[in-house]
């Protein structure tokens, strides 16, 4: 073999180590703002996260305190801060923007009128929030169930909402949620086959909801998450790679493996669950994937002001 061709073959083996190599970094927050204070403090959070380079952040939901009001003009402000993002910045309604808008502090709002204008105004066109945007797959049923790739993985945002996901007080569920909970089994299926199919490394779900993974796992989940956690587990045991599901809604920020294997018991180690942080303990989430590591994912904390 000649030295140029040997040369060559070096360059090309070169760079195509360094693409394995490649890191890719991302930011998860929610459950803010939940105060005066927070609402201050959040555009100088997203300036931080913004000069870390990230690839974009992703927020779970509730960008409003319970006891706010759902009104048009609030909406409008979070949305304005929100598309103020120094990155590309991804959203999932909460439970205080829709779910709960019917409590008389609220406002006493119809929440899926609420959960309508939410879809005119943050998922209207199919791109990111932020000053620099990015463009997302949208579900035809539910506009605001978005997908998008990071390198060698997938995300997938579905709307599974604190309160019970919205299944009613009563015996029988409510009609919007049987609707919604139809199209949120389909987008989760579709989307894991969609990752098969691509090879993907690892897959990231984003919800707002904390489903109650003890209690699932002692078969006593809640009638608005048991389909869509037997599901989620289904195809978690079936994908070939590690999982995260990212949530908010109970404001406890850990890191944790809450799935259990079905045989043996013991924690689904490539399944993790990040929970963000939320009031009244504001912070961030720097989420990492590493393809030359096996756990493909790593995630630091970080509060917010800075240690």
């Amino acid at each position: 073999m000649g030295a140029r061709l040997l040369a060559a073959l070096a360059v090309a083996l070169a760079c195509t180590s360094a693409a394995a190599q490649e890191r890719y970094t991302f930011a998860l927050i929610g459950d803010v703002p939940y105060s005066a204070h927070e609402r201050a403090e959040l555009p100088r959070m997203l300036a931080a996260i913004g000069a870390e380079n990230v690839a974009f952040a992703v927020h779970d939901g509730d960008i409003k305190g319970g006891r706010e009001s759902c009104a048009d003009t609030l909406l409008r402000e979070r949305h304005a801060l929100l598309d103020a993002s120094p990155v590309p910045l991804f959203y999932t309604p909460g439970d205080n923007e829709w779910t709960d808008c019917d409590r008389l502090a609220a406002g006493h709002f119809r929440p899926e009128e609420r959960l309508g204008f939410l879809r005119r105004l943050f998922f209207a066109d199919g791109q990111s929030l932020g000053k620099k945007r990015l463009p997302y797959e949208q579900q035809a049923e539910l506009r605001e169930n978005a997908r998008w790739t990071l390198g060698p993985v997938r995300f997938v945002t579905v709307n599974v909402t604190g309160s019970e996901n919205n299944y009613g007080p009563g015996p029988l569920p409510n009609p919007e949620f049987v609707r919604r909970n139809a199209a949120n089994l389909a987008w989760l299926e579709e989307s894991f086959a969609l990752a098969r199919n691509e090879k993907s490394r690892g897959v990231v779900v984003v919800m707002q909801a904390n489903p109650g993974w003890k209690h699932y796992e002692g078969g006593l989940a809640h009638q608005g998450y048991r389909e869509f956690l037997d599901l989620l587990k289904t195809q978690v045991l079936a994908f070939d790679g590690p999982v995260v599901v990212v949530h908010g809604d109970t404001h406890w920020h850990r890191i944790d493996h809450p799935l259990r294997d079905p045989v043996t018991r013991q924690p689904l180690l490539r399944f993790t669950r990040v929970e963000t942080y939320g009031y009244p303990i504001m912070g961030w989430v720097k989420g990492i994937i590493d393809p030359a590591s096996p756990e493909l994912f790593r995630f630091e904390s970080r509060p917010w002001p800075p240690r």
